[in-house]
C-alpha cells in the first residue's frame, strides 16, 4: 500500500506541485503583471526578478525552492534508503514545472539536490562556478554544470546503476528544457526593475566584457560583430575590439579602455539583421571615428545606440520585415582605429554582374571612412584570380585590370582574401572593408553581397538535365523535382521547414538548369549537415565535418530518413507492382489511337506515376552513394551492368561479338554502316542477327542522348546512331571488353560491396522505370502534336515542346481560344531564345542574384588557361589531340589519339566515347553516367571541368591525368 501511495505521490502529486504557478501568483499579487504575457512568456524566478523586482524575485525563489525540497522529502518518506526515488521525484516535479508552469525547474532541482546530498551539491556549485569563470559563456557554462551534476551524483553512488541512470536523466531533462524555452537572461538589462538589475547581472553570469576573441552569436550581437570574431578565429588581422550587447551598461567597457590621440577609437553599430544575407543595412546606423577620450567614447556609444531608432533605420527594417519593436536589438562595437595608408572595399564578385568572374577592389590613399562614405572617388581594379592553375608562376595566375597608385601586390592580396572568404562562406559572394597601415592588411568588415543572393549553380543540375531545356520539359521537371526534394527534406525537418520555399530549388538561366545553392545550404544547415552534402552524395565531393549540436537536434528526422532508406527496395517493389508495371503495360492502347481528351488523361496519369518514380530516382542514387561513401567501396568492386545505359551497351557488344564470328574475314572492312546492314539483310545466315538487333532496339528504344529531356528523340525514333555503334563494336577490338563481366567480390570487400551493390541494382531498376515513363510521356505529347498540326494549331514538328504543360491543359480543358491563337507566336519566340542559348559556347556555372532572362548579360570570352582541373573519374594518363564535340554529329574526326571534350555524357554518347583516347566533360562526378561509362570502356576521364568547351579548342595537344583530375595544355596545335 505504501508503495502504491508513494508512486502516486511521485508520479501524480509531484508533477501537479511543479505545475502550481506560485511565481506567477506572487508577481501578479505584487505588481499586477502576468508573466506569461510579457517578456519571453516564461514563468520563472529570473522573470520575477526582471519584471517584478527584488521582493517578487526572492519570494518566487523561496516558493520554487520549497517545491524541490518537498519533492525530495516526499520520496524520502515513502522510499527511505532509496535515493533513486528522490531523483525520480525531482524529474517528475520538473516535468510538471515545464509542461504546466512554463518554467525550467532549475531552482527546484538545485534546492532538491541540496537536501538530497549536501556534499554533492557543494561540489557541483564549486565546479560549476569555476566553469562559468573559464568559459564566460552562459550556454556553455550550463552545459558543463549539468554534466558536472550527473557526474558527481554518479560518482557518489558508482555501484547503483538505477541511480546513475536517474542522475543522467535529470541532467538531460534540464538540458532539453533549456533548449526549448527562451532565456530570460537575454532580455536587455536596462529594462529590468532598477532594484533588481544587480541580481539580474549576477544570474546572467557573463559580466566579463565581450571581445572578438569570444564566440559571438549574431542573433545577440549582430552579424557584423559575429563575423569579425569569426575572422579573428580564422587568423585574419582584425583590429582589437570590444562588443557592448543591447541593453548592457557601457561603463565597465568605457572604464576598461583608454582612447587617446595616439590611440584613437571608432564606434560602430552591429544590429541584428545588419550585414546579413537578406539585408546589408549599409549607412542606416552611425559610425563615429577619431574618439580620443572616455567622455567622447560614452557620447559616441549613446549616439550609435540612438541611431537604431532613427526614422530612416526604422523604415528600412519595416520595409524588409525586420524588427520594429521598441526593444533595441543592436550591439555596439568599440574598436581601435587604424591609420590607413591605403584603404577601401572589395567584392568577391562584381555586384552588378550576375555571371562575373572578376573580383572588384576599390582603393584610395588614407583611411577607410572616406571610401565607404563616398567622400572620394576610389581607384577601381578588376582582378581575375586563376585559383585552379597549377605549376605556373604566381604572376600568370592573376590578371589585374585598372590603373592607379595602389600597389599591385596589395590589390592582388585584397582580391585573394575576399575570394578566399567567399569560399569559407560556402560560395556566397562577400564584400569587405579593409585598410593597410604600411605593414599589415587589416579587415574591418565582411558581409554578404545581398544583391548577388541567391547563388544559382549548374553543379548537379547539369547532370540531372543537361543542355538547353525547352519550356515543356522544364514545366514538367521543375515541379516534379522541386516537389519531391521538398518532401524528402520535410522528412527530416518536420515542422521546421517554415519560410523555406522548395519551389525555388531550381530555375533556368540561358535555358539551362540551375540549383539554388543558397536555399540548399539553408536546408542542409537546418538538417544539421554541411552545405556540400548534396555534392558529396551525388558527385563524390569532399564532406566537411557536420556541426555536432545541430546534427543531434536533427537525429529524429535523420532516423526517419534512414528508415526510408532501409525500406527503399521493399517500397519500390510494392509501387512497381501497383503503379509502375500497369502504367508501362504494353496492352495499353497506342497513343496514336487516342483523341485529345484521352491523350490529356494519359498525360496526367503518367505525370502522377512519374511523381512516385521521381522519389525513387532521387533516393536510390543517394542511397547507393551514401553506402559507397560510408563503406569506402571502390568502383572496381561494383558491377554497373544493371544500369540501363551499361546493360544496353553490354548487350549490344555481345550481339556484335556474335555477328563478328559470322562474318568472313574478307568482309570485315565495310566502308560504311549502311553497307554492313545491307550485307546482313542480304545474307540468309545473318537474318537472325538483324532480327536480334531490331529486338534490342525495341527493348532499349526508350533511351536517348538525354533521358530526362522529353524533347530529345529516343533511340527507337532514330536508330542511326545505334546502328553506327553496333558497326563500331564489330570492328574495334577495344569495345569487346564491354561484353565481359569482370567484377569480383571477395573477403571483406565482398560483404561491403554486396551492401552497396544491392542499392546499385535498385538504382538500375529505378532508372529504367523512370526513363520508360518519360519516353511514354514524350510519345503521348507527340500524338497530341499530330492532332494540333492537322488542326493548324501548331505549325511544325517539335512545336509542342515550346509550350508549357499548364498552357496545354488550359486549352484542352477550358477551350481557351485566345491562348490557343497565341501558340504560334509563343512557339516562335521561345524556340528562337532556346536555339540562341543552345548555340552558346559557354554557359556560366554560377549565376548570382534574382535575375530574369532579360537581365542576364551577353557572355564574353574567358581568359586563357594552361591547366584545367576537375573530378578524377577514370584513372590513367594519356596524351592526345583535343576534339570538342557539342553533339553526336561532331564526332566524325575522332580516332584513337583523340581527347574528346563533351558538355556531358549519357548512354547516347557511347558512339563517340568508345573511340576516344581520353574524355573531358564539363559536368559530372565519379558517380555520374559519364564516369561509369568511362570506367566501363577503360578510358581515362576527368569530369566537372568548368567551361572546358571554351578553354579547350580543336587541335590542342594535351596531357590528361584521370587519377588526379588534371588536363594540361602542352601545345596549342600539332
Amino acid at each position: 500500500m505504501d508503495i502504491f501511495l508513494g508512486s502516486a505521490a511521485i508520479f501524480i502529486f509531484c508533477p501537479l506541485l511543479g505545475g502550481l504557478p506560485f511565481v506567477d501568483w506572487i508577481t501578479f499579487g505584487l505588481t499586477g503583471k502576468k508573466l506569461a504575457k510579457i517578456g519571453t512568456g516564461n514563468v520563472s524566478v529570473s522573470a520575477a526578478f526582471y519584471h517584478g523586482g527584488t521582493v517578487a524575485g526572492i519570494l518566487a525563489a523561496l516558493a520554487e525552492a520549497g517545491k524541490g525540497i518537498a519533492a525530495v522529502a516526499i520520496a524520502g518518506y515513502f522510499f527511505p534508503g532509496q535515493p533513486t526515488w528522490q531523483l525520480i521525484a525531482l524529474i517528475a516535479l520538473i516535468m510538471g514545472r515545464y509542461w504546466m508552469g512554463k518554467g525550467a525547474g532549475a531552482t527546484n532541482a538545485f534546492w532538491g539536490i541540496v537536501v538530497h546530498d549536501p556534499a554533492a551539491a557543494s561540489l557541483i556549485v564549486l565546479i560549476s562556478g569555476i566553469s562559468f569563470t573559464i568559459f564566460r559563456h552562459r550556454a556553455t557554462g550550463r552545459l558543463v554544470g549539468l554534466s558536472v551534476l550527473a557526474l558527481i551524483l554518479a560518482l557518489r553512488r558508482p555501484h547503483n546503476t538505477d541511480y546513475i541512470f536517474a542522475a543522467i536523466a535529470l541532467a538531460v531533462l534540464l538540458g532539453w528544457i533549456y533548449q526549448k524555452i527562451p532565456d530570460d537572461l537575454d532580455l536587455p538589462e536596462s529594462q529590468a526593475q532598477s532594484e533588481s538589475q544587480s541580481v539580474f547581472r549576477f544570474f546572467r553570469g557573463d559580466n566579463a566584457l565581450l571581445t572578438f576573441n569570444d564566440r559571438l552569436d549574431p542573433l545577440k550581437v549582430g552579424a557584423k560583430a559575429a563575423s569579425l570574431a569569426l575572422l579573428k578565429r580564422w587568423n585574419y588581422n582584425v583590429p582589437r575590439g570590444w562588443i557592448l550587447p543591447a541593453g548592457d551598461d557601457p561603463q565597465p567597457l568605457i572604464l576598461s579602455v583608454s582612447p587617446s590621440e595616439q590611440n584613437p577609437f571608432i564606434v560602430r553599430s552591429s544590429a541584428v539583421g545588419e550585414d546579413s544575407e537578406t539585408a546589408s543595412a549599409a549607412g542606416q546606423y552611425l559610425t563615429l571615428s577619431n574618439i580620443t577620450d572616455r567622455v567622447a567614447l560614452e557620447a559616441a556609444i549613446i549616439r550609435c545606440q540612438t541611431s537604431y531608432h532613427s526614422p530612416a533605420a526604422t523604415r528600412y527594417r519595416r520595409d524588409r520585415g525586420g524588427d520594429t519593436a521598441n526593444v533595441a536589438t543592436m550591439a555596439v562595437i568599440v574598436q581601435q582605429q587604424i591609420a590607413g595608408v591605403f584603404s577601401g572595399v572589395a567584392f568577391s564578385r562584381d555586384p552588378v554582374d550576375p555571371v562575373g568572374e572578376a573580383a572588384i577592389v576599390e582603393a584610395a590613399s588614407g583611411g577607410a571612412a572616406q571610401v565607404v562614405s563616398g567622400q572620394v572617388t576610389p581607384e577601381q581594379y578588376r582582378v581575375y584570380l586563376d585559383v585552379r592553375s597549377q605549376g605556373f608562376p604566381e604572376s600568370s595566375q592573376t590578371l589585374i585590370e585598372g590603373e592607379g597608385q595602389t600597389p599591385s601586390g596589395l590589390v592582388r592580396e585584397v582580391a585573394q582574401i575576399v575570394r578566399d572568404l567567399e569560399d569559407r562562406f560556402h560560395g556566397i559572394p562577400q564584400d569587405i572593408e579593409w585598410t593597410y597601415d604600411g605593414e599589415t592588411l587589416w579587415l574591418l568588415q565582411v558581409r554578404p553581397i545581398t544583391t548577388l543572393i541567391p547563388l544559382w549553380t549548374r553543379k548537379i543540375a547539369a547532370e540531372v538535365i543537361p543542355g538547353a531545356i525547352p519550356p515543356l520539359t522544364w514545366s514538367i521537371n521543375r515541379p516534379l523535382t522541386c516537389g519531391v526534394w521538398g518532401d524528402i527534406f520535410k522528412i527530416v525537418l518536420g515542422d521546421r521547414d517554415r519560410h523555406l520555399d522548395f519551389a525555388e530549388t531550381a530555375t533556368l538561366h540561358y535555358s539551362h538548369a540551375y540549383f539554388n545553392a543558397t536555399l540548399l545550404g539553408q536546408i542542409f544547415h537546418r538538417m544539421g549537415l554541411p552545405p556540400e552534402s548534396l555534392e558529396f552524395l551525388t558527385r563524390g565531393a569532399k564532406f566537411s565535418k557536420p556541426p555536432l549540436l545541430s546534427t543531434l537536434k536533427n537525429v529524429p528526422g535523420l532516423l526517419r530518413l534512414l528508415g526510408r532508406e532501409q525500406s527503399l527496395k521493399a517500397d519500390f517493389d510494392r509501387d512497381e507492382r501497383k503503379w509502375f508495371a500497369p502504367a508501362l503495360s504494353p496492352s495499353q492502347s497506342p497513343a496514336e489511337s487516342l483523341n485529345e481528351e484521352e491523350l490529356l488523361a494519359r498525360i496526367d496519369s503518367i505525370l502522377a506515376t512519374l511523381e512516385r518514380a521521381t522519389y525513387y530516382s532521387i533516393l536510390a542514387p543517394l542511397s547507393a552513394a551514401l553506402r559507397q561513401g560510408i563503406l569506402q567501396v571502390s568502383e572496381k568492386y561494383l558491377d554497373n551492368s544493371q544500369l540501363p545505359e551499361v546493360e544496353s551497351l553490354r548487350s549490344l557488344a555481345k550481339l556484335a561479338g556474335k555477328t563478328r564470328n559470322l562474318l568472313p574475314l574478307s568482309r570485315l572492312n565495310f566502308d560504311s554502316c549502311p553497307s554492313l546492314f545491307a550485307y546482313l539483310a542480304e545474307t540468309p545466315d545473318c537474318e537472325s542477327i538483324l532480327q536480334q538487333f531490331n529486338e534490342w532496339l525495341e527493348y532499349y528504344g526508350y533511351l536517348s542522348q538525354v533521358a530526362t529531356d522529353i524533347a530529345v528523340p529516343r533511340w527507337q525514333e532514330d536508330p542511326r546512331p545505334m546502328r553506327e555503334l553496333f558497326s563500331q563494336y564489330i570492328f574495334h577490338d577495344r569495345d569487346r571488353q564491354l561484353a565481359e563481366e569482370n567484377t569480383h567480390f571477395d573477403g571483406i570487400h565482398g560483404l561491403r560491396s554486396r551492401i552497396v551493390q544491392e542499392r546499385l541494382n535498385l538504382k538500375g531498376r529505378v532508372s529504367e522505370v523512370y526513363s520508360r515513363l518519360l519516353a511514354r510521356l514524350r510519345w503521348t505529347f507527340l500524338a497530341l502534336e499530330k492532332h494540333w498540326l492537322a488542326a493548324g494549331i501548331l505549325k511544325g514538328e517539335g512545336d509542342i515542346f515550346f509550350l508549357e504543360i499548364e498552357e496545354i491543359r488550359i486549352v484542352l480543358e477550358e477551350e481557351d481560344l485566345a491562348l490557343r491563337s497565341r501558340f504560334p507566336d509563343l512557339v516562335r519566340q521561345r524556340r528562337s531564345r532556346w536555339e540562341k542559348d543552345k548555340r552558346l559556347s559557354q554557359v556560366p556555372y554560377v549565376v548570382y542574384g534574382r535575375t530574369t532572362e532579360g537581365d542576364l548579360p551577353i557572355l564574353s570570352s574567358l581568359p586563357p588557361k594552361q591547366t584545367l582541373t576537375g573530378i578524377p573519374a577514370s584513372s590513367g594518363i594519356v596524351e592526345g589531340r583535343i576534339k570538342v564535340a557539342r553533339s553526336l554529329q561532331d564526332g566524325a574526326e575522332i580516332d584513337g589519339e583523340t581527347i574528346l571534350v563533351v558538355p556531358y555524357t549519357d548512354a547516347g554518347w557511347s558512339l563517340l566515347l568508345s573511340r576516344a583516347k581520353g574524355i573531358v566533360a564539363e559536368v559530372g562526378g565519379k558517380l555520374s553516367h559519364g564516369a561509369i561509362l568511362a570506367r566501363e570502356y577503360g578510358i581515362p576521364a576527368v569530369m566537372d571541368v568548368n567551361n572546358a568547351m571554351q578553354y579547350l579548342r580543336d587541335g590542342q595537344f594535351v596531357r590528361l591525368d584521370g587519377q588526379k583530375g588534371i588536363v594540361e595544355i602542352l601545345k596549342e596545335s600539332l
